[in-house]
């Protein structure tokens, strides 16, 4: 396992302000990516230095501390220069990261799908192309391990030429998949079947609160962006009524651009949703932070106008009086946030609740019964209403469904009596 170094450096009082809570959440992505971290550095000055981004004498102080714990690595808060990183891997002779480049470490471990992959390695790629002069040496010296995941040390000794066009035959690959993902998308919008998403900064318990509400496995870790690739499932209340949530990657402060543009068709299931369940950590100092980070991306998405529930998650965790509190607090209508534990379950019949009355606040139950003679109408059912039960007799269907009554016009003459027209 590595030894890492963290490094921050404020120029304003905001900055100041925020290094601790900056430099923790740094020490949490280290880990993710597998490093030990054996120290941090903090610096106040008024401007970045051009050359080594800290002060020339910070620096001196930052190799005796890599000497004096055989640090591997060194990693910054904030994105350097190509020039930066040159001079600092120069005069202390270890590996030096910045923060997006451990995001992107961590997103080529954690990918799964063939989709995922390619998303990790575009934006790795177009991360390191224009700092590849010098790199493919650097990196030879300072061997493998974090950040030389995902392309990889060969990939980097490439020329410009062959990674520009390895980049340009992943978009094409991720264009291909997006065109079949817009197509996937377009039959959901034509369903009646409403669809939810699931957003929230990483480890806000997203996953957690996904498997409960679709009895999934799926896993789970304290570690920061433990799950990656996009899944969607079934939720089904208990009248037969069901939806499909899905859940995607957690968002951070100072995602990477590059990544926000790779993996914008994965994003975009968002823009479909009926609804985002915003999902926030009540437990952490920073929460309200965290929450207005999320936002700022969905903004950047141009997901507006969609509803959102905002969900306080880890109830469980926070001292007995004050969750009592907030859990009794909770109303299954309106737009105040909603308190929970999705490890407990404490708090999801109102969650369930508020989501009921959300998606089908217009749908209506009919039974129909519709003869052989048609079967065409039976085959399109699906297509226009949610069957919650299906009966096969010797004339015919039985059919329960719910649907808006504009989607049941067509089956109206087989409305079985008693109900309404």
């Amino acid at each position: 396992m590595e030894k890492a170094i963290l490094v921050n450096l404020a120029v304003s009082r905001k900055d100041r302000e925020e290094a601790d809570d900056s430099l923790t959440e740094l020490a949490g992505l280290a880990v993710s990516a597998g490093a030990t971290v054996v120290g941090k550095v903090y610096q106040t000055r008024n401007a970045v230095s051009p050359r080594f981004f800290i002060g020339e004498g910070k620096v001196e102080e930052l190799a005796e501390l890599v000497e004096k714990t055989g640090a591997d690595l060194v990693i910054f808060d904030s994105n350097l220069t190509p020039v930066q990183q040159r001079s600092l891997e120069e005069a202390l002779r270890v590996k030096v990261l910045d923060r997006t480049q451990i995001i992107l470490d961590i997103f080529a471990q954690r990918a799964r799908s063939n989709e995922g992959k390619l998303q990790v390695e575009l934006a790795q790629l177009t991360y390191l192309l224009p700092r590849l002069k010098g790199r493919g040496q650097a990196m030879s010296r300072l061997g493998g391990g974090i950040g030389t995941r995902g392309p990889g040390e060969k990939k980097l000794e490439e020329d410009r030429r062959r990674i520009t066009d390895r980049i340009t035959r992943i978009k094409k690959e991720i264009d291909g998949l997006q065109k079949r993902r817009a197509r996937q998308r377009e039959g959901r919008r034509r369903s009646p079947i409403p669809a939810v998403s699931l957003v929230g900064y990483t480890s806000a318990g997203k996953s957690t609160l996904f498997n409960q509400l679709t009895r999934e496995s799926r896993y789970t870790s304290p570690h920061l962006f433990a799950t990656l690739d996009p899944m969607v499932r079934r939720v089904t209340f208990s009248d037969g009524l069901y939806f499909f949530l899905s859940d995607t990657v957690g968002f951070i402060k100072k995602l990477p651009v590059e990544l926000i543009s790779a993996f914008r068709a994965t994003l975009e299931e968002i823009r479909e949703a009926d609804c985002l369940l915003h999902v926030v950590d009540a437990t952490s100092a920073g929460a309200l932070e965290q929450a207005d980070s999320v936002e700022r991306i969905l903004e950047d998405l141009e997901v507006s106008g969609l509803p959102v529930i905002k969900i306080f998650n880890k109830t469980d965790l926070l001292p007995e009086n004050e969750r009592r509190e907030l859990l009794a607090a909770n109303k299954e209508s309106g737009n105040s946030p909603l308190y929970i534990s999705a490890l407990t379950g404490e708090g999801l019949e109102q969650l369930k609740g508020r989501l009921r009355r959300l998606l089908f606040e217009n749908y209506e139950t009919f039974r129909l019964r519709i003869p052989r003679t048609r079967a065409e109408l039976a085959s399109s059912l699906a297509r226009q209403t949610i069957i919650i039960t299906r009966t096969e007799t010797d004339e015919g269907w039985e059919y329960q469904v719910a649907a808006d009554r504009s989607r049941v016009v067509a089956y109206l003459p087989y409305l079985q009596k008693g109900e309404s027209p």
